[in-house]
């Protein structure tokens, strides 16, 4: 029987979005255990640590933000319900708190490990190779964008597990600021034809990718 591009684009499109979609679940659900093992049962109070998505859906950062950069820009990107933990409850506040901010991109990371195993696995399946090279990037993307250390990105309380306390406290206040500020920034150097986001985010992808022996 022969399938016609348009279903196959279709069904490696849903393919995608579907396993992108989990991978960002899988993300938040990891900041949850990390903060529960580290002595914070927030996220457990508030039913977070479980891999059903419905516990960790935001209907625009979930569904709404990535379909629309999907079909916009031809890349995924989003976010699902921020884990609550509190800090106090650790026994060592900066390091936990940057243990656990660790531990998301940490898990897109391993993804893209276990994934490139199946895609060295079905090397005589050029669909599924494709599938899964995308969805290894888009893991990859999801983790170092993260990285970034800009408040409230997970790299900001990993950047503060070596900062002093006064500077810890200072830089981690700026969350309700930094997002505002970091979209700023995307937006007008995108306009100004400057991916800086890219630029810093895109060789560390590639290298691990190239590691993993996934081309791009």
């Amino acid at each position: 029987m022969n399938i016609s591009p348009e279903i196959v684009k279709t069904l490696s499109t849903v393919c995608i979005i579907g396993m992108v979609f989990y991978s960002i679940i899988i993300h938040e659900v990891s900041h949850a255990f990390a903060a529960y093992a580290l002595g914070d049962d927030s996220a457990k109070r508030a039913g977070r640590l479980s891999f059903n998505p419905k516990k960790h859906v935001d209907i625009f950062g979930t569904i709404i933000l990535p379909l629309l950069l999907w079909f916009s820009a031809g890349f995924i990107f989003g976010y699902a319900k921020p884990v609550p933990f509190n800090p106090y409850n650790f026994k060592n506040l900066k390091r936990d708190s940057g243990l656990t901010a660790l531990a998301g991109p940490a898990s897109n990371v391993l993804i893209a490990i276990l994934l490139s195993i199946f895609f060295h696995l079905f090397s005589e399946i050029p669909l599924l190779q494709y599938i899964l090279g995308y969805v290894i990037f888009l893991n990859l993307l999801l983790a170092f964008f993260n990285l970034i250390p800009v408040p409230p990105l997970d790299g900001s309380k990993v950047l503060g597990m070596f900062l002093t306390d006064q500077a810890y406290f200072k830089w981690t206040a700026q969350e309700r600021k930094g997002m505002i500020y970091l979209f700023a920034i995307i937006i007008i150097t995108n306009l100004l034809g400057i991916n800086l986001i890219g630029r810093v985010v895109r060789p560390p992808v590639i290298f691990v990718m190239r590691l993993l022996g996934v081309p791009f």
